[in-house]
């Protein structure tokens, strides 16, 4: 272009555009990055979410010192939905209004499946959610990138090993919601891989302790193993009930359950029951990122004990701010999808089985589980199945 007064002008108005463009981000200014959490504060499953927002936090407070990311601190908003689907709308509205960028650290299946078509349809980026229904994956949701391993990956885990054992009637105890409606369907298909299926299924009524009906269900069939899903609260009232009725076949659970608050719930009861978890041990300090946990976590919030869902907190934000610093600077929504779908074999400080791996086709990041068993108290790792059997 020969006129320079003709091309400042040109220059001008495509840097005028670009700002526009920038502006019309929600959640982004020029200093900060807004990002917006519903999960269960409040209610029967609080623990959950409050662990969750807590060690998100703790990643997010060490960034901001740290000075941000490429220039920008960012904000954390949580609110509370209670664990309640029904709330789940009014959460999500929340959030729109207070103008977020993206959303993460989310709480729970049911309410989960209320939030998926609301992240697409408003074109919202969702990443980091406490839950591993097929429903994150199944479909493919181009807004939703969950970190941690399916609930399928959690169960096989459980029936393949147990089936090695011997411990081939299997039975599950579960809540009449999408929580337990996924993780039966992921036992199912880990027994049909055996050419078996349940010996016995019992349904209790989400969000309550009356797990009665369901366990008189499941006994008749003499089980060598019963896997119960739900939070900690109806998992420990089973676990305890059994037990005073001296019935012990092998208790699981998934990692969902709240390993901490179930041991806390359940006391001695707890003992040999073996709970799947989608990140190592929290005293696996030997591990770069566990150990950073621990430092932050103790250094931001001084009377929080360390556990297995505020690490999980933890990651989805280390991953979170991963996509961050991958976007750029120029912060778009889509820029953000590309930046996590951009993720491959990252290394995210937990050992070499859990390597985050994302792509455009594929939005679960860790595909491998750790299985516990609560041995004094303290869910240690299960290094030999084979010492299950023999303890049981």
């Amino acid at each position: 272009m020969k006129n320079p007064a003709i091309w400042r002008v040109v220059v001008l108005a495509c840097m005028a555009i670009a700002c526009l463009s920038l502006h019309a981000q929600p959640g982004v200014t020029s200093t900060e990055i807004v990002i917006g959490s519903c999960s269960a504060i409040d209610g029967p499953a609080r623990q959950l979410g409050l662990q969750m927002v807590l060690g998100a936090s703790a990643y997010i407070d060490m960034i901001n010192e740290q000075g941000g990311v490429n220039g920008r601190k960012i904000r954390l908003v949580p609110f509370d939905d209670g664990y309640d689907p029904e709330r789940a709308p009014a959460c999500f509205a929340r959030l729109q209004k207070e103008g977020i960028f993206a959303a993460a650290f989310f709480v729970g299946t049911p309410t989960a499946a209320r939030y998926i078509p609301l992240a697409e349809s408003s074109k919202t980026p969702l990443v980091g959610l406490f839950t591993g229904a097929q429903i994150l994956y199944e479909p493919f949701h181009h807004y939703v990138l969950n970190v941690r391993a399916s609930y399928y990956d959690e169960t096989r885990e459980q029936v393949d090993n147990l089936w090695s054992l011997g411990m081939k009637k299997i039975a599950v105890i579960y809540p009449n919601d999408a929580f337990g409606s996924t993780v039966l369907e992921g036992v199912r298909l880990a027994l049909k891989k055996h050419g078996s299926e349940p010996v016995a299924v019992g349904v209790y009524p989400r969000n309550t302790v009356e797990i009665e009906r369901a366990m008189s269900a499941v006994r008749g069939s003499n089980p060598d193993a019963v896997i119960l899903v739900g939070p900690y609260t109806p998992v420990a009232a089973v676990v305890r009930t059994a037990h005073h009725d001296k019935w012990t076949p092998q208790f699981l659970t998934v990692s969902f359950v709240g390993t901490d608050e179930f041991i806390h719930e359940a006391g001695d009861d707890a003992e040999g029951t073996i709970i799947t978890q989608v990140v190592p041990p929290y005293f696996s300090t030997d591990l770069p990122t566990v150990a950073l946990y621990r430092r932050e976590s103790i250094k931001h919030f001084s009377n929080s004990k360390p556990g297995f869902v505020s690490l999980e907190g933890f990651v989805d934000a280390m991953v979170l701010v991963e996509g961050l610093k991958r976007a750029g600077r120029d912060l778009t929504r889509e820029k953000f999808i590309t930046a996590l779908e951009s993720i491959h074999g990252f290394d995210a400080g937990l050992g070499p089985r859990l390597k985050v791996n994302f792509s455009s086709t594929n939005h679960k990041g860790f595909q491998n589980v750790y299985a516990t068993m609560v041995r004094n108290g303290v869910a240690v790792p299960i290094t030999d199945w084979g010492q299950v059997k023999r303890s049981h």
